[in-house]
């Protein structure tokens, strides 16, 4: 399936006016309950409704609800956040790329909590990224090619333990078959010094930021 699945979570945005430049016309969409904000401000309803619904309104649920839009709600007590219960969702339907918006800034717990999230086995093999305006966070399992511009700032953080058999290339400063230490901040503020970077991976896993504050335009 080459068709992308774009969440939007109750979190932190800019501006709405980002949603409308992430969405495709083919790209299906997923409103995390109070995400669904992010979209009615500009207008757009999602294909798919997930979560206990605590954070948006009867209002919001009946105008979702008339329109025919599929909803699924889950109980307010739960092991699972709902942005969890959203990417199983989502990978179950076979969708090979999903980008996550609104799941940034707020509360440390839930932010840490997403950025974990990338390393549930189901998502394994697909591309998922926490994306914002100036922003892409995914993770590393053997190698990724990113794409930018130079001057922009790649992070390398390893998750779990530490990463081994790190090389970079297209970097200011390259790593060669070297390890990341997970209590260490070595791989913090890398910086890009051509349009494309490749990082290759043998053990461990790495959490990827890249950011490009020096610029307007999103990726």
């Amino acid at each position: 399936m080459d068709k992308r699945a774009i969440v939007f979570v109750n979190g932190e945005m800019e501006d709405n006016g980002f949603a409308l430049e992430i969405i495709k016309e083919d790209d299906w969409v997923v409103a995390v309950d109070g995400g669904l904000r992010h979209l009615m401000g500009v207008q757009r309803l999602p294909n798919l409704l997930i979560g206990d619904l605590d954070s948006i309104t009867s209002g919001e649920l009946a105008a979702v609800s008339e329109k025919g839009i599929e909803i699924l709600r889950f109980p307010e007590e739960k092991d699972e956040t709902d942005l969890e219960l959203v990417l199983r969702e989502t990978a179950s339907r076979g969708y090979k790329t999903i980008l996550i918006a609104g799941a940034l800034g707020g509360r440390i717990d839930q932010l840490l909590a997403n950025l974990f999230l990338l390393m549930l086995p189901e998502l394994q093999g697909l591309d998922v990224r926490i994306v914002d305006r100036c922003q892409e966070i995914f993770l590393i399992r053997t190698n990724v090619k990113i794409s930018g511009q130079a001057g922009d700032i790649v992070s390398l953080i390893p998750l779990k333990d530490s990463a081994a058999g790190i090389s970079t290339t297209g970097l200011k400063y390259p790593l060669s078959e070297e390890t990341l230490l997970i209590e260490r901040s070595r791989g913090v503020s890398n910086r890009m010094v051509e349009p494309h970077a490749l990082v290759t991976l043998k053990n461990g896993c790495l959490l990827c930021i890249h950011s490009w504050f020096d610029r307007k335009e999103s990726l």
